[in-house]
């Protein structure tokens, strides 16, 4: 049989949860794989992740460029992540993933990766000097506790990069 808790008492548990849940580490990050290199994207920047839709190829444009896809009726522009950065194609399969970047931005634009990752959170990883040739939209790089590599992906810089805005040939 159940036992009963006076409002008093459930008012003082709920709180001390509550105060215990604030102090734990927060999961801020996404995780994304991209041609076997890990990325986090701070979930603020991102819109959402989905399952890779139709894609229709573009003319005159970058290969790294895939073309547009509708989600839920709006235009897209679908970008292969690995090959704008030059470390091979996203190969397509069950656990390929957009991203669709924060509406915030005003692209209409999502990022091609191979799969998420999942939630991480800053006190997993540990975070460790930028590399000498870190384009300016790595915000950080980190080391999980399995000693694999991280980047931070700031969005933000990523859609202001004319390289990144430059989709025609």
């Amino acid at each position: 049989m159940a036992t009963r808790t006076s409002l008093r008492d459930y008012q003082r548990e709920l709180a001390a949860r509550l105060q215990s849940a604030g102090s734990a580490p927060v999961a801020s990050k996404l995780g994304l794989q991209v041609c076997g290199q890990r990325w986090l994207v701070d979930l603020r920047d991102a819109g959402e992740v989905i399952p890779v839709p139709g894609v229709t190829p573009v003319p005159l444009t970058r290969a790294w460029f895939k073309g547009v896809a509708s989600v839920r009726g709006n235009l897209v522009g679908v970008v292969d992540f690995g090959a704008f950065l030059g470390i091979g194609a996203a190969t397509p399969g069950d656990q390929s993933r957009l991203l669709l970047l924060n509406e915030r931005f005003r692209m209409g634009s999502a990022l091609l990766v191979d799969r998420s990752l999942g939630l991480r959170s800053e006190g997993q990883l540990s975070e460790r000097p930028r590399g000498g040739d870190a384009v300016p939209w790595v915000k950080r790089e980190y080391d999980d506790a399995l000693g694999d590599a991280w980047r931070e992906l700031d969005l933000a810089l990523l859609a202001q990069d004319p390289a990144f805005l430059s989709v025609g040939t």
